[in-house]
Order: structure tokens, then sequence, then C-alpha cells
């Protein structure tokens, strides 16, 4: 009998939470989401919740289309990355990449923030940091780079509702966690 594992605790347990704050979010007419997952422009020192979303953004969703976008990934590329740099530090890289687009976000935009797109880019940017070798820099790294958040930098003043700003600060956040991890070694 084949057992089911519960392989990579962080990037399930993550996609979990996505899914339960998408689910309520649809039982109550996306007023959950609005009033949890979404930072939004004049931060509060004394609101409670303000402190709480600069973190809970990355649950948020507009519907189970963007969902599914940004968990197919995560899906894909987290737990081969959970498995090398272990758990508890791609948690740290989850929660300090959620934070720092959280906090800029707040300071330097007029628009709220939600979903997983940063998690997404800090992932894509530091799987390419997965063959890395000491004195060497991954043709993937530049490649990947050039690729994603090239194309995020030419659309970044488009009004789409997409925040690219927020794709480019996870890929900077991947690549710092990559560079750190490699310095490291």
């Amino acid at each position: 009998m084949i057992k089911i594992r519960y392989n990579s605790p962080v990037i399930l347990t993550f996609s979990l939470v996505c899914i339960c704050a998408m689910g309520t979010s649809s039982l109550t007419r996306g007023q959950s989401t609005e009033f949890l997952f979404i930072t939004y422009p004049g931060f509060s020192f004394f609101d409670p919740l303000c402190y709480f979303r600069l973190i809970s953004h990355v649950a948020g969703h507009a519907d189970w289309k963007h969902l599914a976008g940004n968990l197919s990934i995560i899906l894909l590329i987290g737990p081969l990355l959970e498995e090398k740099y272990g758990s508890g530090a791609l948690l740290e890289m989850v929660f300090y990449t959620a934070l720092v687009t959280g906090i800029l976000n707040s300071l330097l935009f007029q628009a709220g923030l939600m979903g997983a797109s940063g998690i997404v880019f800090m992932l894509i940017l530091l799987a390419s940091f997965a063959n890395f070798k000491a004195g060497e820099l991954p043709l993937t790294f530049i490649l990947i780079a050039v690729l994603y958040l090239g194309s995020e930098m030419i659309v970044v003043f488009s009004h789409d509702n997409i925040s690219q700003f927020a794709h480019i600060l996870g890929g900077v956040c991947g690549a710092f966690f990559g560079f750190l991890r490699m310095r490291k070694k």
C-alpha cells in the first residue's frame, strides 16, 4: 500500500493557508480578504491588523485563478527548495520576503497588495542557485533574472492591477537568499 507523505511542511502548509483564505473569501464575498489579506496605503502604527497584513497579504488572492497560478509554481519549485535548504530556512525566506514586500509597498505605493507572486518570484530566483559551485555564478541565475525580472521591468508602469514591484522585490529577495546561502558554503 502506498502512503501519502506530507513531504514539504512549509510549502504544503502555506498552500493550505492560501486555499483556506480563498475559501473563506468566497464564503464572505471577499470581505475576509479585504479585512485580513490586503496591505493598504496609510499604515497605522496603532492598528494591530496593519502589522498582521504586512505578512498575511501573501495568503490572499483575487480569485481562484490567481491562487491556482501562484500555487502551481509554488508547489512545483517549493518542495525541491525545502529539501535543499531545510524547512526552517525556507520558512524564514518566505516570511522575510512577505515582510519586505509588505513594508515597502505600504511605504512607497498608494495601492493595496495581495497574493503570493512575490513568493513565487523569490522561489524562482532561489531555484536558479540549486546547483551552485563555489567561485561560479550560475548561468541559469543570469538567464532567469533577465527573463523574469526583465519582463517585469518592461511592464512596471502598466496599469493592470498587478504589482510588478512585488514580483521584482520577490526576485531580488530570492537572489539575495541564494547569494547568502552561496557565501555560507
